[in-house]
């Protein structure tokens, strides 16, 4: 693992009366004005901008007009669970007569709005669909919904495909023609922005002259998590939609559910940031769409009844606690797969298959392998009918979506689907077809990248001072964020005398260290080490990549050090 320092601009932004080590921190994610750090909903791109939201509003208004029966189509992520709460939720909140959701399973349907789900819609008697974080690339989907008499509503953030699917409407930022300026948005929040539409156009139709306007605010904590579990970049408009839902959650005003899952998770809601999301509560949420049915995740986040959440949520987390123990497992089963591999002969895009691994988790595993190798991985599982399922996870500098694109316009008939972001993949291929394809992806990866782009990097923000190791510090940089994907939590590194070492958790290593001068103790944990390496008596000194945190016990507030890194120095 190289440790690099994070690129500065030559000349730092005046960031308004920020301490030096924030503006630095705001300068190298590329904060170029004050105005970039205000996270008031007042902040928030138009809704106008995006292409499609006239239509879009048109056709919900007739839909409330003549109190229309309303299906939601979702995903089975948790982006796809909020997105579809929110969608319930909000086009209740706006005056909808009747209005349902409907998630594909995922190991009977597959992603999206198939025709086959257009049958199970029907079965509902739907007169307007709406997709929420998916629809774009269902071409025959909505062939079929439109040929059974249903008008469609395309509400997504996935990137489009060469042919846009017929509907009444289209709302996607990544859609051609789109000149909303963050194409960033998460499915949840391309639904949300629908609503903020929606809700102005009957304000000015007079629809609240008699009677209280609602207040979809009440929505953001859920657009908060379904943006951070689905790990979109936080650029200046996701932050502020991320901010509002935590501050939300931290004032006690969070869903049921969403306070159910952190209570079951044993964390403190006033103390809640963007991490606990993207690892506390998403992966719990995530369980039911990996091992089972999204619906028990989204009926979790609609309840209002507290009791009811809290059955729902230790359900979710039982869930979580199966979907580790199977990714434990087949974790081994890919390491076994690559112990005998040379690193010089290993694949530069890894492409891995067992007959026996499970659909929902291919991708935890896709990931995990990604961060042990540092390449391009796409785990594969078996779908049935001859047919595979994989799951990719890319690096830096590697856009996975349109490498796949690549190797289908290379080997026609290949791939029977794909579809995804920059840093995510999924595709369908016939089972006969793995080995070509496994050659054709890492052909293609070796076409993009060099050897030294495998080798891992972090991006360190310096290090700190001994006087920096305190409270203060770590306070302000835990809510000076939200931290996430393309915004990323501070990272420092140093090196440390190490004291104490233990292993908790069959699996996370505390420690006890020094700072390099030895005048300040600090505690630290790192998750998920090594075990063939750690603990070790012999090692005296360590370098270490880590975050700042607080650390609460019994009342009680310390720094501690969240270590990325650590390697015998």
């Amino acid at each position: 693992m190289r440790i690099d320092p994070r690129p500065l601009p030559a000349t730092l932004p005046f960031l308004g009366d920020l301490p030096p080590l924030l503006t630095r921190l705001y300068a190298a994610r590329g904060v170029q004005s004050e105005a970039e750090l205000d996270k008031s909903l007042a902040r928030l791109i138009p809704f106008q901008q995006l292409k499609g939201i006239e239509a879009a509003v048109d056709l919900l208004v007739t839909a409330l007009e003549q109190r229309q029966r309303i299906l939601i189509v979702g995903d089975f992520d948790a982006d796809g669970a909020t997105a579809s709460t929110v969608g319930v939720l909000g086009l209740r909140l706006l005056g909808a007569a009747h209005v349902d959701y409907l998630v594909p399973n995922r190991f009977e349907y597959g992603y999206g709005l198939t025709p086959e789900i257009v049958e199970v819609a029907l079965t509902r008697e739907p007169q307007l669909l709406i997709t929420v974080d998916n629809g774009i690339s269902s071409v025959e989907g909505v062939a079929a919904a439109k040929r059974a008499g249903l008008k469609v509503l395309i509400t997504d953030h996935h990137l489009p495909g060469d042919e846009l699917p017929a509907a009444d409407a289209l709302v996607n930022p990544n859609q051609p023609g789109c000149e909303f300026p963050s194409k960033a948005l998460a499915g949840v929040g391309v639904i949300f922005y629908v609503l903020m539409a929606l809700r102005a156009r009957l304000r000015s139709l007079g629809w609240y002259e008699s009677k209280p306007q609602p207040n979809i605010g009440e929505l953001l904590d859920l657009v908060a998590l379904g943006s951070v579990a689905d790990v979109v970049p936080l650029d200046a408009n996701n932050r502020i939609l991320v901010h509002q839902g935590l501050e939300r959650i931290r004032a006690g005003r969070a869903r049921p559910g969403i306070k159910a899952i952190l209570e079951v998770a044993k964390r403190d809601a006033a103390r809640i940031t963007s991490t606990d999301l993207g690892f506390i509560v998403g992966p719990r949420l995530n369980a039911a769409g990996r091992l089972d049915d999204m619906s028990l995740g989204i009926e979790c986040l609609l309840t209002a009844d507290a009791n009811l959440a809290r059955e729902m949520a230790a359900q979710l987390d039982g869930m979580n606690q199966d979907r580790k123990s199977i990714e434990q497992g087949m974790q081994r089963e890919a390491l076994a797969q690559l112990k005998d591999l040379p690193v010089e002969s290993m694949p530069f895009g890894l492409c891995l298959f067992d007959p026996e691994w499970h659909q929902g988790v291919i991708g935890i595993l896709a990931s995990r392998m990604k961060e042990r190798y540092f390449r391009p991985t796409i785990a594969f599982a078996d779908a049935g009918d001859g047919l595979l399922k994989g799951s990719g996870r890319s690096v830096q500098g590697f856009h996975i979506r349109d490498a796949l694109s690549v190797v289908a316009a290379q080997h026609p008939n290949l791939i029977a689907k794909y579809g995804g972001h920059a840093m995510a993949a999924g595709l369908t291929l016939p089972q006969e077809n793995f080995p070509l394809f496994a050659e054709a992806f890492d052909a293609e990866v070796r076409r993009q990248l060099r050897e030294e782009d495998l080798t891992g990097r972090m991006l360190s923000d310096g290090t700190l001072a001994v006087e920096e190791f305190h409270l203060e510090l770590a306070r302000a940089l835990r809510h000076a964020g939200p931290w996430g994907q393309h915004f990323p939590e501070p990272l420092f590194h140093g090196v440390f005398q190490l004291i104490e070492q233990r292993v908790v958790g069959e699996r996370h290593l505390k420690v006890v260290l020094k700072s390099e001068c030895g005048s300040v103790k600090l505690d630290g944990i790192a998750f998920g080490i090594d075990r063939e390496v750690w603990p070790n008596p012999t090692i005296q000194w360590v370098e270490l990549a880590y975050k700042l945190d607080v650390n609460e016990f019994r009342g009680n507030e310390t720094v501690q050090l969240m270590i990325a890194h650590i390697e015998p120095r």
